[in-house]
């Protein structure tokens, strides 16, 4: 299973079937922020709760939210965690499982797996497992081989099929292969056009951002990072500009994993904008992860062309 973590909308839904059957995770049920830096949701109960104090998104709020999703895959419902860890607590697992998935694996496997996806949802970040350790618990929960989708669901098999190539803006192209160099001077370009609610900040964190702005452009990545990081850590706006800008530090300093993270955010920051779609696109390409790349390089370019036809 592929696990998309870059679309953060709240939908019940969260589990999209694709033309051959293989799933794809559209969201871990995280909420969105809007433009002008507040939050909303359509169901609050289903939110990690640090994600509610700091609107930012860190490993700890998507093992919460893998919880919520393997807890909606277990009951065949959508239970608020907190009601599921009454139920937990008071040892009525089987109010929990869907009558459909009995016989599919034995009392042990069900109560471990209810076991993690209550792990998943202490409220203290600290206290939940870190993904590594998730894997492991699960594949050792994975007794038959891999069968694909599209056998399961009697989906016809396309070997070969068929795409046009897609047409790439300068960034997009830039991004797919991995021109840190052109990326860069693409977003210097940009500037700071898309954001709003800056001049508003205290001048001690701006004078932070504009220190990593002028590290920036002199290429003094190091020192960019550090800046921002000021401007993040000590600032009420979240800028999507300045998560990209570190993002590009990060990878100029061959650390993918935290590129991708900011990537992530800025688009969480704001959901419509491509930069960000791209930036992940690199992100995944410095990372080995080809068909993941290939996949939001296209989501981005297709968001992109939505954008100008509008």
């Amino acid at each position: 299973m592929r696990l998309r973590l870059i679309s953060i909308f709240f939908f019940p839904n969260r589990i999209l079937i694709l033309h051959d059957g293989n799933p794809r995770l559209s969201s871990f049920g995280l909420m969105k922020n809007s433009r002008d830096g507040k939050s909303y949701s359509t169901n609050l109960a289903f939110t990690p709760p640090e994600y509610m104090r700091t609107g930012r998104v860190t490993p700890e709020s998507v093992v919460y939210s893998f919880g919520t999703m393997l807890l909606d895959l277990l009951s065949g419902k959508h239970i608020p965690p907190s009601h599921a860890l009454d139920l937990i607590r008071s040892k009525n697992f089987l109010l929990l499982m869907d009558s459909a998935l009995e016989g599919h694996f034995s009392n042990d496997e069900g109560t471990e797996l209810v076991r993690l996806a209550s792990r998943c949802l202490q409220s203290e970040a600290r206290e939940r497992p870190n993904a590594k350790s998730l894997v492991i618990s699960l594949m050792s929960l994975q007794k038959e081989a891999e069968v694909p989708s599209y056998v399961l669901l009697g989906i016809q098999h396309e070997t070969a099929p068929s795409t046009k190539p897609l047409s790439l803006t300068p960034l997009g192209e830039a991004c797919s292969r991995l021109d840190l160099t052109a990326i860069h001077e693409i977003l210097e370009g940009m500037g700071y056009k898309d954001d709003e609610g800056i001049a508003n900040e205290m001048q001690e964190t701006l004078n932070s951002k504009k220190h990593g702005d002028t590290a920036f452009r002199a290429k003094d990545f190091s020192t960019a990072i550090d800046c921002y990081t000021q401007f993040i850590d000590g600032g009420t706006m979240v800028s999507p500009t300045v998560y990209a800008r570190r993002c590009l530090s990060y990878l100029m300093n061959d650390m993918p994993q935290e590129a991708l993270g900011d990537a992530m955010q800025a688009q969480v920051v704001s959901p419509d904008w491509p930069t960000a779609l791209y930036l992940q696109a690199a992100c995944l390409f410095s990372l080995g992860m080809e068909n993941d790349a290939r996949e939001t390089l296209k989501d981005g370019t297709n968001l992109e062309a939505k954008k100008n036809k509008n």
